[in-house]
């Protein structure tokens, strides 16, 4: 038996890739787990029950307890479904990871409608409508009384940062690091916490990302990968556990390594103040220097392709 034992997850996206792994870890640590999974191609497009259904195959051949959900998460009334398929299974939610994804990447000046609504609505309000019908289970149960020990686990990206090409991508995860922000806030007072990861992993997405291929490929001397989706799925494992004393986190994780992000904050040094309001020309004056000690804005955003190759070369040091 294992740190989960008995607690009842969603795992959204859990078809494939960071999910899959997520999910059969969990499995392995005692939980039940409702595999979600629409079945769709990287783009979002078309749908397969396969992928949900094998990895419940193979949580119950190793002895684990699974069913399968193929809802699509980026409509309310999927993911009300999906956390009642949880309920009438099992009585109980008891920690939601959310991860179904998509990528439509596409400069800005080519970006079309249809591409910023469906990544919007996949990772935005894909993580959105699950956590709602979740929360709304765990407000009835702390309402009657009960000592409720729920997890929200997000998923963001380092893409959250920037990414040239990824506006609707980057975008979408900021949005979801600011959201578990606030569900932190909102769901402490049913016994519920919730954080977010920013993981660093070859998937099939990630594999999508120009320059990011070669990077992450498995090493060919059958040494420790860096990349492998498997080295992300402890920290999620940790975060659904009832006892764990982090809420309101952003993580990065990955390879060999786990840290928390400190948010958005002033730089030291880098304000500037006036005898009442700033003009223009003041401003073109002194401004500049707040930029002393960073150099140009160039050199201080980075795109996930090279932060994946600084990884890469950092965990082979």
């Amino acid at each position: 038996m294992g740190t989960l034992n008995g607690r009842v997850c969603i795992v959204t996206g859990a078809g494939r890739g960071l999910g899959r792994e997520h999910a059969l870890l969990l499995a392995s640590e005692g939980a039940i787990v409702v595999v979600n999974d629409l079945g769709g191609a990287a783009d979002g497009t078309g749908a397969d029950r396969g992928p949900a259904n094998e990895v419940v195959e193979e949580i119950r051949s190793a002895g684990g307890e699974a069913i399968a959900n193929t809802d699509s998460v980026t409509s309310w009334s999927g993911a009300e479904r999906l956390v009642q398929d949880a309920l009438e299974a099992y009585g109980r939610v008891d920690v939601l990871v959310n991860n179904a994804g998509i990528l439509r990447d596409r400069s800005l000046a080519n970006l079309e409608e249809a591409e910023w609504d469906a990544v919007i609505d996949v990772h935005l309000k894909g993580h959105a409508a699950p956590t709602h019908f979740a929360a709304v289970h765990w407000r009835e149960r702390s309402k009657a009384g009960e000592s409720v020990h729920g997890s929200v686990i997000n998923t963001a990206s380092g893409a959250m940062l920037g990414n040239p090409g990824q506006t609707n991508y980057s975008a979408a995860k900021a949005g979801i690091a600011a959201m578990t922000l606030v569900e932190a806030m909102e769901l402490g007072r049913y016994g519920v916490r919730a954080n977010c990861l920013a993981p660093l992993a070859r998937t099939r997405l990630t594999l999508q990302t120009p320059g990011v291929g070669d990077a992450v490929a498995p090493p060919d001397d059958g040494s420790f990968d860096l990349f492998h989706p498997a080295n992300v799925s402890p920290l999620v494992a940790y975060l659904a556990s009832a006892d764990c004393p982090f809420t309101g986190g952003v993580f990065h994780v990955g390879g060999n390594e786990v840290g928390l992000y400190g948010g958005w904050h002033l730089a030291d040094g880098a304000v500037i103040t006036t005898d009442g309001s700033f003009t223009v020309e003041e401003l073109a004056r002194r401004a500049p220097s707040l930029l002393r000690g960073r150099g140009p804005l160039a050199s201080v955003v980075t795109s996930v392709a090279d932060t994946m190759q600084h990884f890469g070369r950092r965990g082979s040091d």
